[in-house]
């Protein structure tokens, strides 16, 4: 069923989130360039999933952007669940393509939301496909692009948030465009909550915080208190009024100034060639070119690894008999409603600003 949702009549995002915006410059973004793992614990401090936020380099439609990946999975009160973001984001933070997939696994059935964002022309797509048992609910939703200034989505939500911690400081008034679980145009609000200590393994360090919210039409706001390393990583993220924490266990590796850029060097073994040795010659440069081609096609291709690790996770928790066919249906729902080119076509993803 196609539906327009052109609802945005008096939303929008605010002056200054919009200059805030405009204020962020490539040297900013490429320092926002690794990756979190965190682990979520119960407020009884067991241990119940990880967490992680990769943000890499990566080119869409031959223009430079940022792709991003993020997952949640674990188990709560022994039902396991997760959720994963994939997405392709401009230099400007605008979302290009976007996948989300969430499931819950359930005593009887699973419970699997996924959806498919992309822009194209002047509108962005939308598709959402809910499975619940033998039910299957499909949607498909066009807003305007014009109507969208100032649009924030997950992934870009993740970025912004790694701009912010590392400028310690956030504007009066930062509100943004963006869409609620039921895919209503809604807005999400910023604010700082300054700084604190926080114990990091055996080291107590100094964090920074930031609140996001999201209004609800229909349901209260939802709220998240992330707190920040001086450098942007993630220390610990927790959605308020829930009992299950994310939070850091190890502090990342502190690059110095002599570190960085630096590559790893690692000794080549030598050969002991005992046949022909132009043959030996001729298969060395024949592999050494394939690596070198498959190489080049992984890194202009981020989104590989973070597609197959979220269906292979997903295959494991399913443990289907057939395992083509469950390949198959996993990747079959946007197949028919993608481009050609898209990137993203069922890659699971689940809505970040949830635990």
């Amino acid at each position: 069923m196609e539906k327009t949702a052109l609802d945005t009549e008096g939303l929008k995002a605010s002056r200054q989130a919009l200059e805030f915006l405009a204020s962020i410059d490539l040297k900013e973004l490429q320092q926002c360039l690794f990756a979190d793992t965190l682990v979520t614990v119960s407020d009884t401090g067991r241990e119940l999933g990880e967490f992680t936020i990769t943000v890499q380099n990566a080119t869409y439609d031959n223009q430079p952007c940022y792709h991003v990946h993020a997952n949640s999975h674990g188990s709560i009160d022994n039902i396991p669940c997760g959720t994963s973001v994939t997405a392709y984001v401009s230099t400007k933070l605008e979302t290009l393509e976007q996948s989300h997939h969430e499931y819950v696994t359930l005593q009887d059935h699973i419970l699997d939301r996924k959806s498919h964002m992309v822009r194209r022309g002047d509108q962005l797509h939308l598709n959402k496909v809910v499975t619940q048992r033998e039910d299957v609910k499909r949607q498909t939703f066009t807003f305007p692009l014009g109507s969208l200034e100032g649009f924030v989505s997950e992934a870009s939500n993740l970025l912004i948030q790694r701009v912010l911690a590392q400028r310690k400081r956030i504007p009066e008034n930062m509100v943004f465009l963006t869409l609620d679980t039921e895919t209503r145009i809604t807005v999400s609000s910023y604010k700082g909550l300054g700084q604190k200590q926080q114990m990091v393994g055996q080291k107590c360090v100094e964090v920074f915080g930031i609140e996001m919210t999201v209004d609800s039409i229909e349901d209260v706001p939802a709220a998240w208190h992330c707190y920040f390393l001086s450098d942007g990583h993630l220390a610990s993220r927790v959605q308020v009024g829930s009992p299950v924490t994310m939070r850091l266990i190890q502090l990342p590796v502190q690059m110095g100034g002599d570190d960085k850029g630096r590559k790893a060097v690692f000794e080549k073994k030598p050969l002991v060639w005992e046949e022909d040795m132009q043959l030996c010659s001729t298969f060395l440069d024949r592999k050494e070119a394939l690596k070198a081609d498959h190489a080049s096609y992984v890194r202009q291709h981020p989104e590989l690894k973070a597609l197959m690790a979220d269906f292979l996770q997903f295959l494991l928790l399913r443990k289907p008999d057939d395992v083509f066919s469950f390949a198959a249906e996993y990747f079959a729902p946007f197949a028919s409603q993608s481009n050609p080119g898209s990137r993203l076509k069922s890659s699971s993803l689940i809505n970040v600003s949830e635990n």
